[in-house]
C-alpha cells in the first residue's frame, strides 16, 4: 500500500482524536472505499490505548451484513497485531426457544446491528439496558465505571431509539459516513475529502459520460475496459442500477435484456438483483443456488459475472472493488446519482500492492467511468482540456525525479549487513514483530520479504534488527545526492482533467493552456492560489513562451503555463518523510529560454474551515524545500518556487540549481527581465 494511503488515514485519525477531547459529539467524513472500517478500527485502538476505561458500542446497518463484515474486519486486525488494544464482540439475538438473552461485559469494542434493537425486540425488551447499566454504573454498586462511547457507522441513516438512551449512557457520539446527514446536523468535524483520496490513489477518479448515452453504449465500453483489465488481474464489472421503480421491470425487458441477447454480447455474465428473489435472474450457472449466495458471489475477486442490474439503491456495505462502471437507467422521474452508489465503483481494486503495478495499469486501476445524474448538493466538476493537447505537451516535455529504493541498489546487500550485526540477546516475540512490521514504512515492508523469502527465520532476523536496517535505510534514502534520480520518461499536462468548483474565483486567468466547455472564470483551491494565478498570468504574457493564432488553434494568443490539476498528472517530484511521497507543484511556465519553472503555493492565513498546526506545516514546508533544492540541482534549467502568502504580503523562496533564494514579490517580477 502506498505510504500516502497510510499518512492520510493517519492524519485524519490523529485529527478525529484531538478534536474528541474537545467536543461531546463530532462528525467523520470519507469517500466509500477509503478504508473508513480501518479508520475506525485505528481510532479505537488509539482511544483505548489511552484509556482502558473507554468501551465502544458501533451501531451498524443491519443489512447487507455490515454489522458482521465490521466485526470480522476488527477481528482480523485484532489478531495480526495491526490493533491490539480492541477486543470486539458481536451482539447477536441468536438464541433458542426461551433462553434469556445475555451480553458479557468483558469486550471492549461491541458490534450492534442496527435492527435488532427496535420495539418488542429482545434487546429492547430489558437486556440492552441491563447491559449498558453494568458497564456505566459505578464500582460500589456492581458496576464497572466504564464510559461508553457510541458510533453511528453510516449515520446519514436513523438511529431514533439509541438516540432516546443516547443521554443517559454514552459520554460521546461518533459519527462516520460517506453521506452525513446535514439535516441533522452531521456536519464533518473531520473529513478526507474526495480530491485527497484520489490523490492518494486511495479511490478511482470518475470520467462522467454523455447522458445521452444508452445502456448499450456503457456494455460496448465495458467489453473495451475488460480487455484492458487482463493486465490487472481483476475481472471488472458493470453495474446498471434501474432507479424508477415502477418501471423496473419494462426497463429491463425492453432496454437492457434485449442489448444483452445480442449475439456480440452473448459471451457477457449477467445478474438481475430485484426484490423477491423469485424475479431475480442470471445466465450463469450458479442459478440453481439461492440469490443470497449470487450475490456473494458477484462480489468476489474472481467471479466471472461480468453486468450485475440492480433496481433502486445498492445497499451500504455491498462492496465489489472490482467493479469500475455504473451505469443508472434515467427517465423523467429517475432519482439522482446518489454518493454511496457512486462508490460502489470507486474502490481501488489494487489497493494493498498498487505500487508495484505500472503507471498504464495504476490509470486503469484508479477510473472508474458513470453515467448518470449528478447531485444537485454535489460540488461541481468543471472538465478542462488543453488547447492543443499533442502540439502543447510536445512543446512542454517535462523531466520529473524520483527516490531510488535501497532495494534498487546494488551496493545495499541485507545479508552482508546482519553479518555485522551481533546476535539479538532477548529476541521479542513473533506477535510482537509481526505487530512491528505492520507498523513500518512500506518499503520496509517490501525490504523484509524480498530478503527473506520463504524462510521464517530470516523473518525474524530481519525483523529483530529493524532498527538498525532502518538506520541505514533513511541514511541513504534521505541523501538526495544519492537516493534522488531523474527518470526516465518525460511527461507534460495530461489532455484532460478537472477540478472542483470553489469560491476562489479569478477571471483575469484566460490565455493559459487550458480551456473549458462552459463560460465563466476558472476557480482555484484558495485564495492564495487564485491571486498567485493571478500574477503569474501577467508574468507569462511577458516571458513565457507564446502560441500564436493559427499555429495550433484560431483563437487568441495563448502562453504556456497551467495549473497542474492533479487528476491524470504525472508532474510530481518525490522526497521522503517518513515513507515516499510526491510533490505535485501547482503551476507550471515554461519561459522564453526554455527555463521551466514550477510553483507550490501556500498560505499561513486562516480562512472558515482551516485548522493550521504551525509545527506541522512548518516540517512539511522544510521538507518540500530540501526536495526543491535537489530537484533543481538534478534537473538544470528547472527553477522551483514556494510561495508564501501572510497576510497580505508573498515572501517567495526560490530554488536554481541548489541555491536558495528569498524574493519579495516585485523582486520575482523583476527576476525575468
Amino acid at each position: 500500500m502506498l505510504q500516502e494511503i497510510k499518512d492520510l488515514q493517519r492524519r485524519a485519525v490523529g485529527e478525529l482524536l484531538f478534536k474528541s477531547a474537545k467536543k461531546q459529539e463530532l462528525t467523520f467524513r470519507a469517500p466509500t472505499g477509503s478504508g473508513k472500517t480501518h479508520m475506525m478500527a485505528d481510532f479505537m485502538n488509539r482511544v483505548l490505548a489511552q484509556n482502558p476505561d473507554v468501551v465502544f458500542l458501533v451501531s451498524t446497518l443491519s443489512k447487507g451484513d455490515l454489522a458482521g463484515q465490521n466485526y470480522r474486519s476488527f477481528c482480523k486486525r485484532r489478531e495480526e497485531g495491526v490493533f491490539p488494544n480492541i477486543h470486539p464482540y458481536l451482539i447477536s439475538t441468536n438464541i433458542s426457544g426461551e433462553e434469556s438473552l445475555y451480553i458479557p461485559t468483558d469486550y471492549n469494542v461491541y458490534v450492534l446491528p442496527r435492527d435488532l434493537f427496535k420495539k418488542n425486540g429482545r434487546l429492547m425488551a430489558g437486556p440492552m439496558t441491563a447491559f449498558l447499566e453494568q458497564l456505566t454504573r459505578g464500582e460500589l454498586f456492581g458496576g464497572q465505571n466504564k464510559r461508553i462511547y457510541l458510533i453511528k457507522d453510516e449515520c446519514h441513516q436513523a438511529t431514533n431509539n439509541l438516540d432516546e438512551i443516547s443521554p443517559k449512557f454514552f459520554s460521546k457520539t461518533f459519527n462516520f459516513s460517506a453521506t452525513p446527514n446535514l439535516r441533522r446536523g452531521q456536519m464533518p468535524d473531520v473529513q478526507i475529502t474526495d480530491d485527497e483520496a484520489v490523490q492518494a490513489k486511495l479511490i478511482k477518479r470518475v470520467e462522467f459520460g454523455d447522458e445521452t448515452a444508452t445502456v448499450e453504449d456503457a456494455i460496448c465500453k465495458f467489453e473495451e475496459v475488460k480487455q484492458q483489465y487482463l493486465s490487472l488481474d481483476v475481472n471488472p464489472c458493470l453495474i446498471i442500477q434501474i432507479s424508477n421503480k415502477e418501471k423496473a421491470e419494462e426497463e429491463w425487458l425492453r432496454n437492457i435484456k434485449p442489448v444483452l441477447d445480442k449475439t456480440e454480447h452473448q459471451s457477457l455474465k449477467w445478474m438481475l438483483i430485484v426484490d423477491k428473489d423469485k424475479d431475480c435472474d442470471t445466465n450463469d450457472d450458479l442459478k440453481k443456488l439461492k440469490v443470497d449466495k449470487w450475490k456473494e458471489y458477484a462480489k468476489l475477486p474472481a467471479s466471472t459475472i461480468d453486468v450485475i442490474i440492480f433496481k433502486m439503491v445498492i445497499s451500504e456495505g455491498w462492496d465489489i472493488p472490482r467493479a469500475c462502471m455504473l451505469y443508472q437507467v434515467r427517465d423523467t422521474k429517475s432519482k439522482q446519482l446518489d454518493e454511496q452508489v457512486m462508490g460502489r465503483v470507486r474502490r481501488n481494486p489494487r489497493l494493498l500492492d498498487f505500487e508495484t503495478l505500472n503507471a498504464a495499469q495504476q490509470e486503469l486501476a484508479t477510473t472508474a467511468w458513470i453515467w448518470g445524474i449528478l447531485p444537485q448538493e454535489r460540488t461541481k466538476t468543471t472538465q478542462v482540456s488543453l488547447w492543443n493537447d499533442e502540439q502543447i505537451q510536445h512543446k512542454m516535455l517535462l523531466k520529473t525525479t524520483r527516490i531510488l529504493l535501497p532495494t534498487e541498489r546494488k551496493d545495499f546487500n541485507v545479508e552482508a549487513f546482519f553479518e555485522t550485526r551481533k546476535s539479538v540477546v532477548a529476541p521479542e516475540d513473533i506477535f510482537s514483530l509481526y505487530h512491528k512490521l505492520q507498523g513500518a514504512e512500506t518499503d520496509l515492508q517490501h525490504l523484509c520479504y524480498e530478503y527473506a523469502g520463504e524462510s521464517v527465520d530470516k523473518w525474524k532476523e530481519f525483523m529483530m534488527n529493524i532498527a538498525a536496517v532502518r538506520h541505514q535505510y533513511n541514511r541513504f534514502i534521505c541523501n538526495y545526492e544519492e537516493s534522488m534520480v531523474v527518470a526516465e520518461e518525460e511527461t507534460s499536462f495530461p489532455a484532460r482533467s478537472y477540478y472542483l468548483e470553489t469560491g476562489n474565483k479569478n477571471s483575469a486567468v484566460k490565455s493559459w493552456v487550458w480551456r473549458k466547455a462552459s463560460n465563466g472564470a476558472f476557480t482555484f483551491d484558495s485564495d492564495a492560489e487564485s491571486e498567485w494565478a493571478g500574477i503569474l498570468q501577467e508574468v507569462a504574457e511577458k516571458y513565457s513562451v507564446r502560441i500564436e493564432p493559427g499555429e495550433f488553434f484560431n483563437e487568441e494568443t495563448r502562453y504556456l503555463w497551467g495549473k497542474n490539476f492533479l487528476p491524470n498528472s504525472e508532474i510530481r517530484y518525490e522526497y521522503y518523510a517518513d515513507g515516499v511521497h510526491s510533490s505535485y507543484p501547482d503551476f507550471v511556465m515554461k519561459d522564453q529560454m526554455g527555463r521551466i519553472h514550477l510553483f507550490e503555493v501556500k498560505s499561513v492565513n486562516r480562512s472558515a474551515g482551516t485548522n493550521i498546526d504551525s509545527a506541522e506545516y512548518e516540517e512539511k514546508v522544510r521538507q518540500l524545500k530540501e526536495c526543491y533544492r535537489a530537484c533543481s540541482k538534478k534537473l538544470g534549467g528547472y527553477i522551483f518556487y514556494l510561495p508564501l502568502l501572510k497576510e497580505d504580503t508573498w515572501q517567495i523562496t526560490r530554488f536554481d540549481n541548489g541555491e536558495e533564494t528569498m524574493l519579495t514579490e516585485d523582486a520575482f517580477r523583476e527576476s525575468f527581465k
